[in-house]
This record gives structure tokens, C-alpha cells and sequence, in this order.
């Protein structure tokens, strides 16, 4: 019977997740609220690869941030294999913090500067192991082997390393734990292009060998299509389109992710796609449009879609929110 309700439990549910920032105004202007996150939700399971993607300002990286715990919710559900992460229960909260972890953008600001390999890759568990001195310097080792890394670079400063060694260094990091979920906020984006494929190779081997689950956060949708099970596309704050990898690049619906797609550079002629420009500028999250918040883009908007907001609705297991998008042949 465990074993059947693991299979049916999601290993991350996130349900109406909201985060809302206020904005003093000034001396003839009332307070606002930037609404960064509007209504996410979604499931994630066990070994698998979920990609967020989208514009700058949609909201992903505050998502990221919400999934580890680095900040909370204003309002909204978040489990952890059927936990509620959002309870008030500091051990609790502490032990499911070490099996959410997150790899951020920049590898050159994300390690200190002031300490040396060994001392980055011991602190999680200085902090949250019984181990000894011996055992984290042994864990520490293997986790290097994993990524890639030596065992002379352990007395080595960040600095002594390349964008591409850092990023492994700072992947070890978020490993230390044994976490079940890694939040890969825009990982290889900072990289060169030539370690691109090295470092999502690598985080691929090591979702193998561990059996981690990814929330993978990116702009990149060639990367996307490289390493994503399943895609979520979101456009201010909110999910406009979701569905497995085959049909989000195969069948896309909604006008936005058919842009996003038509901009993908392709060396096949064949596989090409008649670009979309998009005009316009994305809307300010204080002041979001009545209706849909891509009317002002989108070259099928009509008139309900100024007025009232489309939810996600779903064709089978493909969820797409739009008035206008033609979905009776999915």
C-alpha cells in the first residue's frame, strides 16, 4: 500500500502558488503591489525533468526561489511528497529544506570568494550532518569525482577556476545532501557555449545516478528541448501553457509559445519555423491588463480577451489558456 501511494503522490505539488510584493508610493501616489507570481500550479515527479520557461520578468526565478524556501508564498499550497512544506515547524521545515536544493545562475557570484573548495562543499554538512571531520572529507571527494572535479582542486579558491569548473563546483554543492529536487535557476546561461552541452550532459548523468527530479528554469528552449520531460511556459506571472516536451515543440497552441518557438535557430532548413515577431512590451506586473496579460501581443486577440481572463484548460494532459487558440485537433 506504500509503495502504491508513492506512485500516486506527486514528489512536489505546488498549487495557486502566489507572491506578491508591496510598493510604497510616494507623497501623491497610494502604495501598489507587484505580482510577481499569479496562480501556478503543477506536479512534479519522482526522476523527472520539469522546464520552466519565458520572458525575462514572467516570474520564473521568483517560482525558483519559492520551490527552496528562500522566500515564502504569499498565498498558496506546496507539498513535498504529501508534506505541507508550509507549516510552521522549524525541524520539519529544516529537514525538508535539505531535499529541495538550488544551482544558481551565476556561478562567478554564487561561491564565496573568501573560501576554499572544501570548506563550500563541507558547510551543508557541517550544518546538517552528525559526520565527522574524516566522512565529510570522504563525501566531499566522491562528490567532486561525480562532477567532474579533482581532488588538488580542494585547497583551490573559486577564483582559480573557469565559469564551467565553478558551475560543477557549485552543482557539488547542491548535492551534498542527497536532495531529492534541484531548482536549476538558468544554469548554463552564464557559460560559455562549448561547456553548455558539458555541464547539461553532466546534470543529465547525475539525475541518472541519483534520481533527482529537476525544476530546470530557462529562456533557452533549445537547452529546453534538450533536457526537459515536460515544459510549462509562463507569461507575467502566470502559466499560459503546459504539456510534455512532444507536444509543447510538436503541437504548440498558445500564441505566446508559438513566438518562443519560432525563434529557435535551426541548422536544418527543414525544421525551421516561419517567425513570429512579437510587438510590444511585456505589461508591468503592477498594473496587469483587465483580460489576458498578451492581448496587447498577440495577433488573434479579440474582444473577450480584453475583458476576461482565459484559465488553463485541459485537452488531454496538454493545458493551455487561451481564448483564441484552436484546440479542437489536439
Amino acid at each position: 500500500m506504500n509503495n502504491l501511494n508513492q506512485l500516486v503522490t506527486p514528489l512536489l505539488k505546488v498549487a495557486e502558488l502566489k507572491k506578491y510584493y508591496p510598493v510604497k508610493g510616494g507623497l501623491f501616489s497610494a502604495d501598489r503591489t507587484v505580482k510577481a507570481l499569479d496562480g501556478v500550479s503543477f506536479e512534479l515527479q519522482k526522476g523527472k525533468t520539469l522546464a520552466i520557461v519565458g520572458e525575462s520578468g514572467c516570474g520564473k526565478s521568483t517560482l525558483g526561489r519559492l520551490l527552496t524556501m528562500i522566500e515564502t508564498p504569499t498565498t498558496g499550497e506546496l507539498y513535498y511528497q504529501g508534506q505541507d512544506l508550509l507549516v510552521k515547524d522549524k525541524m520539519a521545515h529544516k529537514l525538508r529544506r535539505q531535499k529541495i536544493q538550488m544551482v544558481f545562475q551565476n556561478p562567478y557570484a554564487s561561491l564565496n570568494p573568501r573560501k576554499k573548495i572544501a570548506q563550500i562543499l563541507e558547510e551543508p554538512l557541517l550544518i546538517n550532518t552528525p559526520f565527522s571531520a574524516i566522512e565529510r572529507r570522504e563525501k566531499v571527494l566522491h562528490m567532486m569525482a561525480k562532477v567532474g572535479l579533482k581532488a588538488e582542486h580542494l585547497h583551490r579558491y573559486p577564483h582559480m577556476f573557469s565559469g564551467g569548473q565553478r558551475q560543477r563546483i557549485a552543482i557539488a554543492r547542491g548535492l551534498m545532501l542527497e536532495p531529492d529536487i534541484v531548482i536549476a535557476d538558468e544554469p548554463v546561461s552564464a557559460l560559455d557555449v562549448s561547456v553548455r552541452a558539458q555541464v547539461l550532459n553532466l546534470m543529465m548523468d547525475l539525475q541518472q545516478d541519483f534520481g533527482l527530479s529537476y525544476v530546470f528554469i530557462s529562456h533557452d528552449l533549445s537547452v529546453v528541448e534538450h533536457i526537459a520531460d515536460e515544459v510549462m511556459v509562463m507569461y507575467l506571472g502566470r502559466c499560459v501553457e503546459k504539456g510534455t516536451k512532444k507536444q509543447i515543440f510538436g503541437y504548440p497552441r498558445h500564441p505566446y509559445t508559438q513566438a518562443l518557438l519560432s525563434a529557435i535557430p535551426r541548422l536544418n532548413a527543414d525544421l525551421r519555423r516561419e517567425r513570429i515577431k512579437l510587438t510590444g512590451e511585456l505589461p508591468s506586473p503592477i498594473d496587469p491588463p483587465p483580460g489576458c496579460a498578451f492581448t496587447a501581443r498577440c495577433q488573434h486577440a479579440f474582444a473577450q480577451c480584453r475583458h476576461s481572463r482565459p484559465e488553463l484548460t485541459s485537452y488531454h494532459d496538454h493545458q493551455v489558456a487561451c481564448f483564441a487558440t484552436d484546440l479542437t485537433n489536439i
